[in-house]
């Protein structure tokens, strides 16, 4: 039999693009300075995933798209409601799931504690950077019955496959991906072409077993998971850690899901035993301290289909050096500096020769424009030292006419700031939401633009 021959190929990191030359830029997708140097296979043996490029299981049949069943996936409970609902109700038989994030974030406790927290889920645990005495000290951290959780510390995943079928477990977990390679392939673990192929066997052995795989993933210093695009378009669930490794609390944001919805959100508060699962963030992310604080309003925000209230910190000070700063932890400072031009030009405040610092509480990073109404009212609270009262909130958008535009789920935002014992909430007066809901034990206050706002607060 012929064997196979080696070339060398520039790839893209970014898109996985081959180019026979180095080139600065990418002709596939635009990137500057992506290419690396690759040594591939070419031949009869290159790739043993290579049957992947013709489709995902061989020698299938064309079928009639009205004879296939629509009725729902059969979905498999990981023993964590949070990441069941993320996922859409559970783990789809046949999926293929990547996890991703910073190091230290969270990703490796998470895949262990999910067999750990389902002992009647066969569980496969591939580790490609811990041996099996760190993953059984992991564990014993962690607690949880560990009893139907088989570790294999193995990088080839020829072999791990060759294990995977003899086991016949209800689900794999590989941490991580990058560590994995393929013996048909001469480059390194972590490159673009190993990464490929690593993925692409996986994806193979979930579709024709039925087994779902979970793929550990690191991210770049950009924020990006690490490793060609491709990866992300062939599995079939992308989930990110988001959350400082620091801090206390780590987001779980869906970014693509193939069987439900990409607008779901899970929270998890990081302690000695691991991940616990916040079953309702508003609780833990409002004020908890006494009456008589200035700059601090707390904002009702929505993220998919999840309401949550947060609190929203400020503080303005004269500038020392001369040259006012603007510094915010947890959101976009242009969108911070467009709020503070608007709150100069639409209503007066001089805050030019002010220093301006914005925080959100928990570590959190927010990004959904229904903000702007606290984050103005908790400047101007401190630029003034006045204190808002904790039991008020706002969510609200800020235009650059000063004018307070409506935001969308209005109505389940006064739900939950009612359920946490709030008794004021300050909207769009052109929010459109049943008038049952305003009547459910909460004042609603409407107010038009910034003057309107700052009458009936300050008043």
């Amino acid at each position: 039999m012929a064997q196979a021959k080696t070339k060398t190929v520039w790839m893209c990191s970014d898109c996985g693009n081959e180019s026979p030359k180095w080139m600065g830029r990418c002709p596939a997708c635009g990137a500057w300075n992506t290419m690396v140097e690759e040594r591939v296979s070419v031949g009869p043996q290159a790739s043993a995933g290579g049957a992947l490029r013709q489709g995902v299981v061989s020698s299938s049949a064309p079928v009639s798209l009205s004879s296939v069943s629509s009725s729902g996936e059969r979905r498999i409970s990981l023993g964590l409601p949070e990441v069941d609902r993320l996922l859409g109700g559970g783990l789809v038989e046949g999926s293929l799931v990547l996890i991703g994030g910073e190091p230290g974030i969270g990703k490796s406790t998470l895949s262990l504690q999910i067999p750990l927290c389902n002992p009647s889920l066969k569980t496969l645990y591939v580790t490609g950077e811990e041996s099996v005495r760190q993953v059984k000290l992991r564990s014993d951290r962690l607690g949880g019955d560990a009893s139907n959780c088989l570790v294999l510390s193995e990088t080839m995943v020829e072999n791990i496959l060759d294990s995977a079928r003899g086991i016949s477990p209800g689900l794999m977990i590989v941490d991580s991906v990058q560590t994995m390679y393929s013996e048909g392939l001469e480059s390194s673990p972590g490159s673009v072409s190993q990464i490929k192929e690593t993925a692409a066997l996986l994806l193979r052995f979930a579709k024709e077993t039925g087994i779902p795989v979970i793929l550990i993933g690191h991210i770049t210093k950009e924020g990006s998971i690490a490793g060609p695009k491709i990866l992300e378009h062939i599995v079939d669930v992308v989930l990110q850690f988001e959350g400082e490794d620091k801090g206390q609390y780590r987001l779980l944001r869906s970014i693509k899901n193939r069987f439900g919805s990409t607008s779901e959100l899970a929270v998890f508060e990081m302690t000695g035993t691991g991940l616990k699962e916040v079953a309702n963030p508003s609780e833990l992310l409002i004020p908890m301290h006494g009456e008589g604080l200035s700059g601090i309003a707390v904002a009702a925000l929505m993220d998919g289909t999840r309401p949550f209230l947060i609190e929203v910190q400020s503080l303005v000070s004269s500038a020392a050096y001369g040259t006012p700063q603007r510094t915010a932890t947890g959101f976009d400072p242009r969108r911070l500096n467009m709020l503070l031009a608007v709150l100069e030009k639409r209503a007066g405040f001089r805050l030019a020769a002010k220093d301006v610092f914005l925080n959100m509480a928990g570590g959190l990073r927010i990004t959904e424009p229904a903000c702007d109404l606290a984050i103005v009212a908790a400047v101007l609270s401190s630029n003034i030292d006045f204190c808002i009262p904790s039991d008020v909130c706002f969510a609200g958008e800020v235009g650059l006419s000063g004018e307070i535009r409506p935001v969308p789920q209005t109505d389940r935002r006064i739900i939950e700031a009612q359920r946490l014992g709030f008794r004021k909430i300050y909207v769009s007066s052109y929010s459109s939401f049943p008038e049952k809901t305003a009547a459910r034990g909460i004042a609603v206050a409407r107010v038009g633009d910034i003057a309107a706002l700052c009458r009936n607060l300050f008043k």
